[in-house]
């Protein structure tokens, strides 16, 4: 949990700021992940930190989602464009991956829950 916190911390991922009465604030929760190897056993444990997110409401708080997926029918395409022209594959664990999306309206987030500021414990996180 600390290296996503401080991966988070970072990358700028919010600023801290005083609360308001007219902040709409979305709460926040820790995503547990257990990854494992190929024989089944466990590798190791992921934490994952997000806004909840399904507390707004679609036309008040936001217009338009985006979600970075892969459809299965691309990797299908790539995987058999590597094997008729013989390319190498390799698989990548991303420890951390950020889209850098420029948001349109204040979104307050509450701060972590066992990670908040010492000096501002009252603030909220302006994402």
């Amino acid at each position: 949990m600390s290296k996503e916190f401080d991966a988070l911390l970072c990358n700028g991922t919010w600023d801290l700021v005083p609360q308001t009465i007219d902040q709409n604030l979305v709460g926040c929760k820790w995503v547990f992940h257990i990854k494992r190897k190929p024989d089944g056993s466990i590798d190791h444990f992921k934490a994952r930190f997000v806004p909840k997110g399904f507390h707004q409401r679609p036309g008040i708080n936001y217009h338009e989602t985006f979600s970075p997926m892969v459809k299965p029918t691309t990797l299908r395409l790539i995987l058999a464009l590597a094997i008729s022209f013989g390319w190498s594959l390799r698989q990548l664990d991303v420890n951390n991956a950020f889209f850098h999306g420029h948001l349109t309206k204040n979104v307050f987030m509450v701060q972590p829950l066992g990670f908040s500021d010492q000096q501002h414990p009252s603030h909220v996180c302006e994402l």
